[in-house]
């Protein structure tokens, strides 16, 4: 029996990339259940797994701005954070669509830290039942490998100029000065993810403590905080997106299934090569 499971996985992985064609084929090949026969006037946009780059989401929400059909915009959120710029790229361009047409924002699963961050400017923000959110909080991380290359017998040779240019080296312990530069330089961050939420949301910043923290809420405490405005599914934000956008006859955007697949399989390669490859990096 084990010998045909391991002739099977050894067979797998030697036709990984032909599967993969097979299966991107079929998505592509597989005719849709229903034709869309009316123009589109709501559009959903997923933000999904590790926020590294900001890049194919702005595309889209460039384009639902641009697009006078588009009445209302639904950010479908399943997402544990990630770099800070690309999540700070989000919030603001959600700002600047929510300045044309309605927003709303749902918790599909995480909305935690810098998707919740990306999230703020939303008209609304609904989170399921299930879902976790919040993590307001910032963190810069890297490995100290010094035993690891004594052990093999690897030094490191340096030429630099700047006291703190080294901060963060994963070669060796960091010293006090450069530990208070890298906390100073999270501090920054955090404040302006403070201050950023608490306008957002209408919170008192001076109170941060009682919703920032790093505190990781469940949909009920989130919403006990601020952090939300109602417990809901999804069809809960798509109907109150269809009233702030006032359509009489929604008709929501498809979205092509090759570029979706491809979306998704990024998103989870990004989500398992994440934990190989963590280089130092404040994230949220």
């Amino acid at each position: 029996m084990f010998k045909t499971i391991g002739t099977a996985i050894k067979w797998i992985g030697q036709h990984f990339m032909g599967m993969l064609f097979l299966l991107i084929a079929f998505v592509v090949l597989t005719p849709s259940s229903s034709t869309q026969l009316n123009t589109a006037n709501l559009q959903e946009i997923q933000l999904t797994g590790p926020i590294m780059s900001a890049d194919a989401i702005l595309k889209e929400i460039e384009t639902a701005q641009k697009d006078e059909n588009i009445k209302g915009v639904l950010l479908n959120v399943d997402s544990p954070g990630g770099a800070v710029p690309p999540s700070i790229e989000i919030a603001y361009a959600i700002r600047e669509l929510k300045k044309h047409k309605p927003v709303v924002a749902y918790a599909s699963g995480i909305m935690a830290s810098g998707s919740y961050y990306a999230s703020i400017y939303a008209n609304k923000i609904i989170a399921n039942p299930g879902s976790i959110v919040g993590s307001i909080g910032v963190i810069m991380e890297s490995a100290n490998i010094e035993e690891l290359m004594q052990t093999i017998g690897i030094k490191t040779q340096i030429v630099k100029q700047g006291t703190y240019k080294e901060a963060g080296t994963p070669t060796r312990e960091w010293t006090q000065e450069e530990r208070t530069e890298l906390e100073r330089l999270t501090k920054d961050t955090y404040e302006l993810f403070v201050a950023d939420v608490a306008e957002a949301r209408g919170l008192d910043v001076t109170q941060n403590k009682s919703y920032a923290d790093a505190h990781i809420f469940s949909s009920k405490r989130a919403k006990d905080a601020g952090l939300i405005d109602a417990i809901g599914v999804k069809s809960t934000a798509k109907a109150d997106l269809i009233k702030l956008a006032k359509v009489k006859k929604p008709e929501w955007k498809e979205k092509d299934k090759l570029e979706s697949f491809m979306e998704q399989f990024a998103a989870k390669s990004m989500m398992h090569l994440r934990g190989y490859f963590n280089g130092l990096k404040a994230t949220l």
